[in-house]
């Protein structure tokens, strides 16, 4: 499979979609990640983490030429994976509800998020608690109405950025802004009241399925983004 430098893949996996059980994509985990997917409490969470986990074996075999089950990870201090054999590939993971989205690139520290649209009790608290003042003041400016899809893209926004720097929440959500009114493109505005360190990042939107919001960020100019369907025939050795 070929990713191009100036490429960015996106692959939309719909969890409950695949045909192949998770039992069946289970012969491809690492001792380490069975063990993990076993301690989720819920079926339904131990499922996601099985199939997502090993369809990210199955691509990743796919662009190094490698067979899943021999690639090994390394992981940052917020637990981000990363190759741990040395490889231009650059690759993140996330999944929300029946949805998981993965992203690979070359050369550019990149992240993903994806989140599930739903209802919240406490919206507008979470927001003024754990976004900047400005983004805050633009979310309260928009209609009730309009404030829930907007708050997900917010948050898809700056969960993917800091999943691309691989600090986890060790940066406060409220130290860099991104844009969420529905009329501006995605975009980080500053990193530290600095537009100039936000200018070396590029934001995106996804549009994956209904009902969902999802973002990918990466360090450097914009790429070509292209959104692949997976196919579970794909072959896994």
């Amino acid at each position: 499979m070929t990713l191009l430098p100036a490429e960015i893949h996106l692959w939309p996996i719909h969890l409950n979609h695949l045909d192949n059980p998770a039992s069946e994509f289970a012969c491809v985990l690492s001792a380490a990640e069975a063990a993990r997917a076993f301690r989720y409490r819920f079926i339904g969470d131990r499922q996601s983490f099985t199939i997502s986990r090993a369809v990210l074996r199955i691509l990743l075999g796919k662009y190094l030429g490698a067979k899943p089950q021999t690639i090994q990870f390394c992981y940052g201090q917020a637990g981000k994976p990363r190759l741990k054999n040395p490889s231009t590939l650059c690759f993140n993971v996330s999944h929300s509800g029946s949805m998981a989205l993965l992203a690979f690139t070359h050369t550019s520290e990149i992240g993903v998020d994806i989140e599930q649209v739903r209802a919240l009790d406490n919206l507008c608290g979470i927001a003024e608690q754990f976004f900047c003042a400005e983004e805050y003041r633009d979310l309260m400016s928009l209609s009730p109405d309009l404030r829930e899809r907007a708050f997900f893209q917010c948050w898809t926004r700056k969960e993917s950025y800091m999943k691309a720097i691989g600090e986890g929440f060790s940066t406060p959500l409220d130290q860099f802004r991104v844009t969420l009114l529905p009329e501006d493109p995605a975009r980080l505005v500053h990193i530290g009241n600095d537009p100039d360190k936000a200018a070396g990042w590029t934001l995106h939107n996804v549009d994956v399925a209904p009902g969902y919001a999802a973002a990918v960020a990466y360090a450097g100019p914009p790429k070509n983004l292209q959104v692949i369907t997976y196919s579970a025939d794909l072959p896994r050795d």
